[in-house]
């Protein structure tokens, strides 16, 4: 198990849309403009999860404490299905419990169905271990068992194995299958669990996860089976819930899907190398925003340099790009949601835009780039495969000044809010961190606190007004280590987006975004600069995005290795949140302040997600949107109605004169990118900062 690798992700200046892709059941209105959505439930099916569980003769083995692989299996197949939520289709398969000697011996012993905890309870305290080890044939049979989902980015499907050994039948390969069934779409993922193995069976199974978009979790004891097997279930119910309109964007420049030309949200995929093209009709003088995010299963196999990078082209002829952008993992311990954006920024009162080209028909590309790992070993997956992912784009209009109006200066720098402001003190209060961008949980001024899984990116939103600036701290508790640990390290890091999804960078080593996670005490920070409309025209990329007021995310991740370091399945984060300044009534020069803060106004416990980040004037998205949920993939599904503006992300600095903008490769990006061990965010932010723009 390895921390990150290298330099983090690369970035660009680029606003943008986040990637992630899943297309669903049911269908909702739309507005005239546009095609109908698609919704579903959990009892559409849209997510559900197979317990493969091994039920051959070495399972009737001692497991070192007394009892028997098979009782141990029953104790940890209790606790998971104790800890799924009601209702989520859940089904059990064994192999190897039948015959003494079989090849083909498989029953489905509970059928996948709303959950039914008692039935699952008896029929695993029934099995009698007596057989072979089929895994490939079983795996074939277990992907038939799962409720097929509608269309090629329907709700996410799980199988989880569960094995003490290798497959001792041989035809068909367990490796081949699961290669197999991963290339057939975005809606299966694999689980492997490894109990007391290894040598070959393990590597086996590690393969097994590898092809099949999943992850492998070592259990060399009964306690870390049901350790083990309680995160792969609720791994896969926790999954990015996405949100939009069906879209398919063209392989070719000339084949590009058009977008509508006011603000809105859409749903695609993309495979390992492919390109895809959009287009939009721009108008020449207001902002607009493209984000691109990326859903990959948590915790499967990337590559450090595997990314998504985006592009705006400008109306020909000639056609040419005006503003790029690259996000990269920056470690190969697993997938994490992947963030890409470009942005086009009209000048003003001579101020530098950025592909400020007028009005007419811009392109915008979306595309999956492979790097190699420079790792080796069982963590440093060469790349991402053949699996696709679900691509999550949105693209925003923001509203622009009204006539007259003469805007406040920039505010470049962080001032209060730097590395060294006090912050919020005290236990606080629950929270629980959302999936995405879109069920984001609200939270506001003071300590919070939430339990984070490894593989496990948790989100949150913070209103922050004009003239405010958030700052916070992410605290890791100190957790008790499984016997098995040694002296492995993974990452723990958190990333700051703006309401346009725009990744804002930690300053020149102004934040630790990542660091080390080895179950001791650990910290990140993060923040922005005071929010100014000044500060487009700006060139750090920590400043850019923070040009509106709004609502701005953290995402915080835990490293998928974190599951071969922490005794307990879920690891405690602290909070500590502040929003520093008074807030202003706009973004004029002298604005008055504003009777109280926005942040001051949040109450919840950090249950209320499910709100888009823009502030009311920024985005113009008024449809009926999808929710849906990847990664695991709980069924449920949330139909957003039109109270809350949609919004793009953005990020990246302003273009200097002169050409397009294209940022420098600094560390860390997004969740799961960032610097080396103890360090900022690098040579992300080398951009010289420069005085008000006005």
């Amino acid at each position: 198990m390895r921390a990150w690798r290298g330099s983090g992700r690369r970035k660009s200046q680029t606003a943008g849309l986040l990637a992630a892709g899943v297309l669903f059941a049911l269908t909702a209105s739309a507005p005239a403009s546009a095609a109908k959505d698609a919704t579903a439930t959990v009892a559409d099916g849209n997510g559900s999860m197979l317990m493969l569980l091994d039920s051959s003769g070495s399972m009737a083995d001692g497991d070192g404490e007394g009892g028997t692989r098979i009782a141990s299996a029953r104790k940890a197949v209790g606790t998971v299905v104790d800890s799924l939520p009601d209702g989520y289709p859940t089904g059990l398969r064994l192999y190897g419990s039948q015959h003494q000697k079989g090849c083909t011996d498989t029953r489905l012993a509970e059928p996948v169905r709303p959950l039914d905890r008692g039935a699952i309870k008896d029929a695993v305290a029934k099995v009698r271990p007596k057989g072979d080890t089929p895994i490939g044939y079983s795996l074939q049979k277990a992907a038939d068992d799962l409720p097929e989902t509608s269309g090629e980015t329907g709700g996410r499907r799980t199988i989880v194995l569960i094995s003490d050994g290798e497959d001792n039948c041989g035809d068909p390969e367990p490796c081949e299958v699961a290669e197999e069934l991963g290339k057939k779409g975005i809606g299966l993922r694999i689980d492997a669990i490894g109990f007391k193995v290894r040598g070959k069976a393990r590597e086996e199974l590690e393969c097994v996860a590898r092809a099949g978009n999943g992850a492998y979790y070592d259990a060399p004891d009964a306690d870390a089976l049901a350790r083990q097997l309680q995160r792969a279930g609720r791994l896969s119910v926790d999954g990015y819930r996405l949100k939009g309109k069906r879209i398919e964007g063209g392989a070719e420049s000339g084949e590009a899907a058009a977008l509508g030309s006011r603000s809105g949200q859409y749903l695609d995929s993309i495979g390992p190398g492919e390109k895809r093209w959009y287009a939009v009709r721009m108008d020449g003088s207001r902002t607009a925003d493209f984000a691109a995010t990326a859903v990959p299963e948590p915790g499967s196999a990337v590559g450090e340099l595997d990314g998504l990078h985006t592009e705006l082209v400008e109306p020909g002829p000639p056609a040419s790009s005006c503003d790029t952008n690259t996000e990269n993992f920056g470690q190969s311990e697993g997938g994490v949601p992947l963030v890409s954006a470009v942005s086009r920024i009209p000048g003003r009162d001579g101020s530098t835009g950025r592909c400020d080209r007028g009005p007419g028909r811009y392109l915008l590309s979306v595309e999956r780039v492979a790097g190699q790992s420079s790792g080796s070993g069982s963590d440093s997956a060469s790349g991402s495969g053949s699996a696709r992912w679900p691509l999550e784009l949105t693209y925003t209009v923001e509203k622009g000044l009204k006539k007259g109006t003469t805007p406040a200066g920039s505010e470049p720098e962080f001032g209060e809010g730097g590395k060294d402001a006090r912050l919020p003190q005290g236990s606080g209060k629950k929270a629980h961190g959302g999936t995405g961008f879109n069920d984001a949980a609200r939270i506001g001024k003071g300590v919070w606190r939430d339990k984070v899984l490894p593989s496990q990116t948790l989100w949150y939103r913070v209103p922050v007004g004009w003239g405010q600036q958030l700052r916070y701290d992410v605290e890791f508790s100190n957790e008790p280590t499984a016997d098995e640990y040694g002296s492995e390290y993974s990452f723990s890091r958190a990333d700051t987006y703006s309401p346009h999804r725009q990744i804002i960078p930690g300053g020149i080593s102004e934040f630790t975004t990542k660091t080390l996670y080895n179950g001791r005490p650990g910290k990140v920070s993060g923040g922005t600069v005071p929010v100014s409309w000044t500060n487009r025209f700006e060139s750090a990329t920590h400043v850019v995005p923070v040009h509106t007021d709004g609502d701005y995310y953290i995402a915080v991740t835990l490293g998928a290795g974190a599951s071969r370091i922490a005794e307990n399945p879920d690891i405690g984060v602290t909070l500590r949140v502040d929003v520093k300044g008074r807030a202003r009534t706009g973004p004029q020069h002298g604005a008055p302040a504003a009777k109280t803060s926005p942040a001051d106004a949040v109450s919840s416990d950090g249950k209320d997600g499910g709100g888009d980040g823009a502030a009311a004037h920024g985005a113009g998205w008024s449809g009926p949107l999808l929710v849906a949920a990847v990664a695991g993939g709980t069924g449920l599904l949330l139909l957003a109605g039109l109270a809350w503006w949609f919004v793009a992300s953005r990020r990246g600095a302003a273009t200097p004169a002169g050409g397009p903008g294209v940022h420098g490769t600094g560390a860390g990006a997004g969740p799961g990118g960032g610097p080396a061990p103890g360090g900022g965010d690098g040579g992300a932010d080398m951009d010289a900062r420069r005085g008000s723009a006005w």
